[in-house]
């Protein structure tokens, strides 16, 4: 069992996970979930670590929206970057599917699927992962490949402050390469042959972030048998990088703040001070400044972290580095299945350089990939490549049922049954619902968007949906 590759199977149908996980058992070690949180439970609390994941779209409790679906793919891909993500869903519409690559999915496989295709395309999915060149000191500069202004700025910024021990905070949007970042500042500075760990803030239970990171003693807490040491100690005289640092509880962050200020912290359930001298790099995708504003992230414990701020520009933002970045991924992956490159006629490059890439690097990967599976050798054209972009943001639009303009007067006089509370609930939905698009299923971000709770967001929505879908919407 241990030499399986390891498999997450999440499906909110019993039956489906119960029949995958039996024909796929006898070459992966399997855990099958029913819902998002049920997956993150079982990756936050250690015991599972999959290299694989096949999520369906329609998760609980929104069974009959992607919106679950694509938040755990994003909720994977923060908690492990290696991780490969194929999207097994009924819901196999065009836009969902290039959302899901968008996000971050190798591929998108629609419902009903013969399970030794499958069972193909997880080891097809296995084999494409690229070697994690974060731990390699070599390949540091192949992660901040590009000429354009912004990555030169960035670059300089990287060798200012690689050889200080003062705290960085890394900024910038979801798969555009913090954690490479970061490995730069670590391997590019004095500290390159002591340790540098990484811990995404958001991958672990909340309350088992403390001893995670200060570690625990024996009889701290049910289950801890033993002593053990946390990040902070294993890292020692090295680097610890603080993935999402904007997900850390705030009744955590004094403590976090005492060992940014004086290197003093204590191990959970100890009452002995020990000390360390590790360098912190803290990244994140949100604006921690409006955090602040709003009370969620303490306004000393920013400062402190943000003695350096680079900002890791976004791919639309890059220009020409676009395509420096899809040759040399061609070409890396090209040679990792010893085949011949693909390549994008004259069409096909200004389709490349004029796309926004919503996912950055991430998502720029794995196009590459999957061109590379499908035309290694091959000359690839604009409707090819353009198949596998995200459909672009359509703005919400308001209608009447006859699709004129929206006007108030009009739509009730002429609907003799017409019902306040009906076309509330249908307005409310669909800014619900275009928030979500525009948050691309985070709902943490939507909720944040529409200036409610994530609570308040997820009751609305179970309200709503039903009423909607009885006015056929």
């Amino acid at each position: 069992m241990a030499s399986k590759p390891s498999l997450l199977i999440v499906d909110d149908d019993p039956l489906i996970g119960e029949s995958l996980s039996f024909v796929l058992s006898e070459y992966f070690d399997v855990r099958v979930r029913e819902s998002r949180t049920e997956a993150m439970a079982l990756l936050k609390s250690g015991d599972f670590q999959p290299q694989l994941a096949l999520i369906d779209l329609g998760l609980p409790p929104l069974p009959h929206l992607p919106t679950e679906g694509f938040k755990l793919l994003g909720d994977l891909l923060a908690w492990s970057h290696r991780i490969r993500v194929l999207v097994l869903s009924g819901q196999n519409e065009d836009s969902n599917a290039r959302r899901a690559r968008a996000l971050g999915a190798v591929e998108l496989v629609p419902k009903p699927c013969d399970p030794d295709r499958l069972r193909k395309l997880l080891f097809a999915a296995l084999n494409a992962d690229d070697d994690d060149p974060v731990t390699v000191p070599d390949e540091v500069a192949h992660n901040l490949i590009g000429d354009s202004p912004a990555m030169r700025n960035l670059r300089s910024q990287i060798d200012l402050y690689a050889s200080s021990t003062f705290p960085a905070l890394i900024e910038g949007e979801s798969g555009s390469g913090k954690e490479r970042v970061a490995a730069a500042l670590h391997y590019l500075s004095p500290r390159a042959a002591l340790p540098f760990l990484a811990l995404n803030c958001s991958a672990i239970s909340a309350n088992l972030v403390e001893p995670t990171l200060f570690g625990y003693v024996k009889g701290a807490f049910t289950g801890a048998a033993t002593n053990k040491a946390g990040y902070f100690e294993d890292a020692r005289d090295g680097t610890l990088f603080l993935d999402e640092i904007g997900e850390l509880p705030l009744d955590l962050q004094p403590k976090l703040l005492r060992v940014l200020e004086n290197g003093e912290f204590q191990r959970v359930g100890d009452t002995q001070s020990r000390h360390s001298r590790a360098r912190i790099i803290a990244a994140t995708n949100r604006d921690l400044r409006a955090e602040v504003k709003a009370g969620r992230f303490r306004a000393d414990l920013y400062h402190r972290l943000s003695v350096f701020s680079l900002l890791v520009p976004p791919l639309r933002e890059l220009g020409s580095d676009k395509m420096k970045l899809m040759e040399h991924f061609r070409v890396l992956y090209a040679s990792k299945h010893q085949t011949q490159p693909f390549t994008l006629d004259t069409s096909a490059r200004d389709a490349w350089q004029q796309y926004a890439f919503p996912g950055n690097v991430r998502e720029l990967k794995n196009i590459v990939i999957r061109l590379t599976a499908k035309y290694a050798g091959y000359p690839v054209g604009q409707n090819e490549l353009e198949a596998e972009f995200e459909l672009p943001e359509t703005q919400v639009v308001f209608e009447t049922n006859s699709g004129a303009a929206f006007d108030p007067k009009r739509e009730i006089e002429s609907n003799a049954a017409f019902n306040l509370d009906q076309v509330l609930a249908t307005v409310e939905l669909r800014y619900i619902d275009a928030a979500i698009d525009l948050s691309r299923g985070n709902m943490s971000q939507a909720a944040r968007v529409l200036g409610v709770s994530r609570s308040t967001l997820y009751s609305r929505l179970e309200a709503l949906r039903p009423g909607a879908q009885k006015a056929n919407l």
